[in-house]
């Protein structure tokens, strides 16, 4: 279920969309994995008044039980764009958090030993403002999604100081630059060209 482009301002684009991991819903799939064995045995080993019944009763427990957590992981949705951050949840009512780009302070993240082996995660986006922290829980591929969202934001800021929109101050940006570098989420070469980038535009 891709993010409407009717959603997206003029000039944003969408540079990651995805789900939930997988995990989410892994109760649900032991599950229904569980619930077609029992119905094949059913089916194939046993004869007995009333077995069709019986099978619809199983169906219908599954439906109660299964359904509503796939559906719910169905239609969550995390987008990342070069201008904001997006979560939208929600089978028939909604609900949704949007956060710029530019009033991200930090991104954080967090696996348990079970979440590595599975590729999964937490991430923590803090923000300014009235924002505060947003906690995002099941993650595919957390400290990837960190890296894609400090890249996207550092492009973020640089437009709109290119642009005439002074949102932070140059020793702040110098400072962002200098942790990225620190963290090794920008190399040598890309440390130095944004400096001289932010060194042209001040």
């Amino acid at each position: 279920m891709a993010y409407p482009e009717r959603l997206l301002s003029p000039d944003e684009e969408v540079i990651r969309e995805f789900r939930p991991h997988w995990s989410r819903i892994l109760k649900e799939i032991l599950l229904s994995v569980a619930i077609a064995v029992v119905l094949v045995l059913l089916a194939t080993l046993f004869d007995f008044e009333n077995r069709g019944w019986v099978m619809l009763g199983i169906v219908v427990v599954w439906i109660l039980l299964v359904i509503r957590g796939i559906l719910t992981w169905w239609f969550t949705q995390h987008v990342i764009t070069n201008e904001r951050v997006i979560y939208r949840a929600g089978v028939f009512s909604r609900e949704g958090k949007e956060i710029p780009l530019e009033v991200i302070n930090d991104v954080a993240f967090q696996q348990s030993l079970f979440e590595r082996m599975l590729r999964s995660g937490d991430l923590l986006i803090e923000s300014a403002g009235e924002m505060g922290q947003s906690h995002y829980r099941d993650i595919p591929h957390p400290e990837e999604m960190q890296t894609v969202i400090y890249r996207v934001r550092e492009d973020r800021m640089m437009e709109l100081e290119r642009g005439g929109v002074s949102t932070i101050s140059k020793a702040q940006q110098l400072e962002i630059l200098s942790r990225l570098h620190d963290q090794g989420k920008l190399t040598d070469e890309e440390y130095e060209a944004e400096k001289r980038a932010l060194d042209e535009v001040t």
